[in-house]
Formats: C-alpha cells, structure tokens, sequence
C-alpha cells in the first residue's frame, strides 16, 4: 500500500487541488477495495500545524500529521499557492526542507500548477523540465533559471517528479499517478467518473499571449508596440530597424534579451494571438481568418497556428467557439 502525503502549505492554498485530489484517490481506493479487498492508498493531509488556515481565514484543514510527525512517505502532493511567489516559499522553508529529506529517502513528488515553485526551491528540479500555469512559466524560468520550463505540457514526469499545468490539469496528474500506481483499468475508470481527460496532453491552446512587457527597453517597447498595430502588414525585420534608426543585429539582440522572443517569434505570435479571437467571435471562415491578419499561405498559417496554440485553426475554431456560443 502506497502512503500519499497531501501537503498543506501556510499562505492561501488551493483548496480545490487538496480537496479535489483526496476526493479523486479516495474514490479510486474504494473501487480497488471492491475489487481485490485491500487499499491501495493510505492518504494524510500533512501540514506545518494542526489545523492549517489559509492566509485569508476562509477555510481552514486539519492535518493528521505535521511535518514533523512523517517519517516516511511514498508520494508527496504539493497544491499551489495564491501568494506571491517569493512570499510563498519564505513562508514554506519548513515544507521546502522536508520535500527535500523525504526525496532522499525514496518519495516521489507531484506539485500542481504554481505549487511548482515550491518544488522548484527545493532544486530537485535543476537541469530537469517541468510544467506549470502558462501563465507563471515566465517567471518560474527567470527566478529558477537552471530548470526548463515547457508550459505547453500539461503533464511533466522526471526521476519521481512530476508537474502539472494550469488550474484544474492537476486532475490529469491525478489521473496519471492512478495509472501509473494502479493500472490503466482503474485510472480510466476514475477519469470516467469525473469526466477527465486522459489524452489531455497539451495546454498550448489554453495560453494567452500577453505581450511579455516587463522590461524597460523602450526601443523595443516602441518595435512591440508597432508589431502589436501593424501586423497585419508585411513586416519585415530590417523595416523596424530602420525605423528605429538601429542595426538589426542590435536590435535582434536587444529585443530577444527583453522579450525572450526573436522579432519574428514574437510577430508569429501577435498573429496566432488574434487570430484566436477571430476564430472564437467571428463568423469568418478560416482563409478570411489567415487573410485578417497577414498570411496568405494556407499550410504556413496552418503550421505556425499550431506551433503556439498547439492545435490546429480548424480545430481550435470547433472547440472554442462552440464554448463562447454557449457563454
């Protein structure tokens, strides 16, 4: 039997990822039971104090053990935490420092979303990949450079570490772990139970590009604002150094060191962005789409479309519009 210890952190936590997963591996426990006559999991909440609030005192858990009180576990789920990130894991250095001892002596660890941060500290995770909200992936790489962050992937597993994307994909590594602990028999029938699904892989298309502005470069500050106006157009790389009355090299080197992105990648990316918004609110087609703004090569469209939304124009325009039309 597999001992699960499902952390509570000080700071505002997830109660969704601790209550959801305790709900999950519960309900999966008691089908095993029926089936074989034995658990397959022994589960705790595990937490600093007894009981743990959040920091905002809206609810509060009771742990069956702290910290101190676990002398060995086998797998170890870190929620995410609502605080600042640099907050919450100087308010979690006692939980940091036990993830750590109870790794060395045999325990995987699962952390949700921006739980990740937490395990990040641990440096567990240097020189290995991991997933996280997409929308925090930019700061987790800047704060934690030595791990490779891939935030299109909705699941990540390294030497007994695994991560999960955004919000609610902590059900998909639930589901995983099921899998991986007591086969695919039970793992899908969990996931038919609680309508997950189990060939989510990708949060690519969830992503929204935000224009990564936290930098103080006003040329290039000035090159993403005419990128963001004049996309539609034939831009070209040269044209904004001209306009900027700079070499491009210079400008390729200083806008990648602001943005993370090269000049095209960054334009690809504009691009993809509305057309996401076309494809989800407009009634045009998808050559008027890939016309709108600024492809005229329809297998170009196609790949770039799906290199950063991760599926394809067609079906993202199945998917997502059919989801506003109900909003």
């Amino acid at each position: 039997m597999k001992h699960i210890s499902i952390l509570i952190p000080k700071g505002q936590y997830s109660i969704v990822n601790i209550a959801g997963t305790f709900q999950i591996l519960n309900w999966a426990n008691d089908m095993y039971f029926k089936q074989v006559r034995k658990k397959l999991f022994e589960i705790e909440f595990v937490g600093h104090t007894k009981p743990s609030a959040d920091s905002n005192g809206i609810y509060s858990v009771m742990p069956s053990k702290t910290l101190q009180e676990v002398e060995r576990t086998d797998l170890v789920i870190v929620p995410a935490v609502h605080e600042d990130h640099s907050q919450a894991i100087e308010i979690n250095q006692p939980a940091i420092k036990w993830l750590q001892q109870q790794y060395q002596q045999g325990a995987e660890i699962a952390a949700y979303c921006i739980g990740v941060f937490l395990l990040a500290d641990t440096g567990l995770l240097d020189g290995k990949t991991c997933s996280t909200h997409w929308g925090e992936a930019g700061q987790l790489q800047e704060m934690f450079p030595a791990i490779e962050v891939t935030s299109e992937k909705i699941i990540t597993e390294c030497d007994g570490l695994y991560t999960s994307g955004g919000a609610y994909a902590f059900t998909n590594l639930a589901i995983y772990l099921l899998e991986k602990y007591g086969g695919r028999e039970l793992a899908i029938a969990t996931a038919k139970a609680f309508m997950i699904d189990v060939d989510k892989n990708d949060q690519s298309f969830f992503t929204m590009f935000v224009g990564q502005k936290q930098h103080d470069d006003e040329k290039v500050l000035r090159v993403q604002e005419l990128i963001e106006n004049d996309f539609s157009e034939s831009l070209t790389v040269d044209e904004l150094a001209s306009r900027m009355f700079i070499n491009r090299r210079t400008l390729e080197r200083r806008f990648r060191a602001a943005t993370g992105n090269s000049i095209i990648e960054y334009l690809q990316r504009v691009r993809v962005e509305s057309a996401k918004k076309l494809l989800e609110h407009k009634t045009s087609n998808i050559t008027d789409t890939m016309f709108a703004v600024g492809y005229n090569d329809t297998k170009a469209f196609r790949q770039i479309f799906k290199r950063y939304a991760g599926i394809s124009p067609s079906e993202y325009r199945k998917k997502f519009r059919r989801a506003v039309s109900l909003g």
